[in-house]
Formats: structure tokens, sequence, C-alpha cells
């Protein structure tokens, strides 16, 4: 009789251009394969090849059906650097919530922050006027959904990162490095829940 393997739990931050999963499908883009040889995980939730940031890989396939089930109300912290004149106005329309073209939006928590000490992306950015940073969190994770809701109001993403998943976060990992995490430490993504109220309780 064999045994289960072992739970084990990733975090990883991806670099620019690299898809979020193991084959490249023929299209020749780099994959998590090009930076992690720990065989059965897979990851929980995507991002888009051209969004950086933090990926939790892991074999338990009942985590990863939490964190991708719709209404797990799990927030996910990220980084925006948009292009555009900032506006208190198209801040607050971000804050309640948009009617983007398929769907609601749901209200979030957006503030306008200072540029983050980050690494420099592997094909800079280019911006053709005024920019400033984001920082936005979310309870849910629609197929590019951070760059629909600032370009509803007139803002055009140049660069994304995700920063935080719950209590997780990027601290001291270099984009391509990857980590392991206890079972105890995957509990954080549990943990650090905003105020109440701040987003509807119903996706």
């Amino acid at each position: 009789m064999s045994s289960q393997p072992q739970p084990r739990y990733l975090i990883f931050n991806k670099p620019y251009g690299v898809l979020s999963q193991f084959t490249d499908e023929g299209t020749g883009h780099p994959t998590l394969k090009n930076y992690i040889s720990v065989p059965g995980v897979y990851a929980a939730g995507r991002l888009d090849r051209d969004s950086e940031g933090l990926l939790l890989l892991t074999n338990d396939g009942g985590l990863i059906k939490r964190l991708t089930a719709t209404g797990n109300h799990t927030t996910k912290n990220y980084w925006i650097q948009v292009e555009g004149e900032y506006s208190a106005g198209k801040l607050t329309q971000l804050q309640n919530g948009l009617v983007l073209k398929e769907y609601q939006a749901l209200p979030c928590r957006a503030v306008c922050i200072s540029e983050p000490d980050l690494m420099p992306r592997s094909k800079p950015v280019a911006p053709h006027g005024p920019t400033f940073w984001l920082s936005i969190e979310l309870r849910e994770g629609k197929k590019r959904q951070i760059r629909h809701m600032t370009a509803a109001v007139g803002w055009f993403t140049l660069r994304l990162v995700r920063w935080a998943i719950g209590g997780l976060t990027l601290a001291d990992l270099e984009p391509g490095a990857w980590r392991e995490l206890s079972r105890e430490q995957i509990g954080r993504i549990w943990t650090d829940l905003p105020e109440s109220g701040w987003v509807h309780t119903d996706e």
C-alpha cells in the first residue's frame, strides 16, 4: 500500500515573461520548469506572463482547491505602476468597484504608494507620460482584472507585481528564487484578513 506524498509548499517570485506553468505548449516562453525542479507541485492560481511576483506551488490538492475556489476571500496584494495623471476621484472609483466589460469588479482596497524597492525588470518599462504606483488588495482574481480596472479609469498598467497572498509576502525573495514553507507558515494565508466591510462577502 503506497503512502501519500509529503505535502510540500513553495513560494516563488515569478519574473516577467515567465509562464505560470511547467510546459510552454509550443510558445517557446520560459516556464516554471526553468526555475523549479521539485516534482509533483503545481501553481495554486496564476499570474499573466507579463506580470511578476508571488506564486504559491504545492502538491496539496486540497489547498489548491481552496485557493482557486470562487468565494474563498483570500486577500491578494499587488503593486502596480500606472501611466497617467493621478486623480483622487479615479482612485475612489477603483475602491468602490467598477462595472467592466464582462462583470462587476468588487470593492477593493486601493492606495497610492511611493515607488517600491524592486529589482529592475528584464524588459524595462518605457512610459510615454507621468507614472505613479498603486497598492491594490483584491479578494477575487479574474483574468487580467487589475489591468482592466486601471484601464477603466484611464490609467495604463505598465508593471504589475503580486506582493502578497494572505500573510505570505515576497520579502527577501529575489526574482527567479523560491523557498519552501512549512504547513504552519502556509497558515498565514488565512490569518491576514482585512477589516470587515470593505468588500462584499459573495463573489
